[in-house]
């Protein structure tokens, strides 16, 4: 007998992954996520990988069409992984659909992410790690939130900064 060695829960073990996108596409939430790839950011598969553990269902990815999908860990066959060439383009697409579009960044207007509502609707944007959000991207989001810090480093890697806004996200609508 030859056993399921996909990282996968117990339910999902011996499914095609055609039944488990159908599945996970059933029970996904409205949240979505959107990385701005300039650097092909290694940071982008794990941020897939926590999307995916979140039930988010699409990502986006504006820029660099090529990205390094081994933090991923094939959670990206499982999802809707969408490609824009531009900001403007992303930005159609969002307005078309009636997405919110927040940045995640750590710039001075920032809001403080914990006492921000976080629209049902809501695309969360995150930049590349060393640059953050470009101008151009962030001059078309709703409100920008950051995640408050008190320890001596400037920023959080933004892997983990994704996971945490996905899980705050979460929160206020779940948990």
């Amino acid at each position: 007998m030859n056993e399921d060695t996909r990282n996968l829960v117990d339910n999902f073990k011996g499914v095609t992954e055609a039944e488990i996108i159908a599945q996970l596409d059933q029970s996904g939430v409205q949240l979505e996520i959107a990385i701005e790839n300039l650097e092909r950011d290694f940071n982008m598969g794990s941020i897939v990988r926590s999307a995916n553990a979140f039930g988010v269902r699409m990502v986006h990815v504006i820029g660099r069409r090529q990205w390094n999908k081994r933090g991923a860990m094939a959670t990206d066959r499982y999802m809707h992984i969408t490609y824009h060439a531009t900001v403007d383009e992303f930005v159609a697409f969002a307005h078309q659909r009636n997405k919110r579009i927040i940045a995640v960044d750590n710039v001075p207007s920032a809001q403080s992410i914990h006492s921000t509502d976080l629209p049902e609707s809501s695309i969360l944007v995150f930049g590349s790690e060393g640059k953050g959000i470009s101008d151009a991207l962030l001059s078309v989001c709703e409100t920008c939130v950051e995640i408050r810090q008190s320890g001596s480093t400037r920023s959080l890697n933004v892997a983990a900064a994704a996971a945490i806004a996905m899980y705050e996200w979460s929160c206020q609508r779940y948990y």
